[in-house]
């Protein structure tokens, strides 16, 4: 079984996109922890940017878009 000639663009996609939030992330961690030097800890912040990774693992790891997009077979 041969593969499809739109899997090398698939695995591509996804490469992509995984340094993409490999990057979202790591900016968002140094932000982190400049918002935490500048302001000693200002919670507010804080959650705001954790609440920004969290949707963004939430959507990459468990693809929580697709639930309510049309199922692909």
């Amino acid at each position: 079984m041969t593969p499809s000639p739109t899997q090398p663009h698939k695995k591509a996609a996804a490469f992509r996109r995984g340094i993409v939030t490999f990057v979202i992330l790591a900016v968002l961690t140094a932000l982190e922890f400049w918002v935490s030097q500048v302001t000693g800890g200002a919670a507010v912040f804080l959650l705001i940017i954790a609440l920004a990774k969290a949707g963004l693992i939430v959507e990459y790891f468990m693809h929580l878009s697709h639930l309510w997009g049309e199922e692909a077979h």
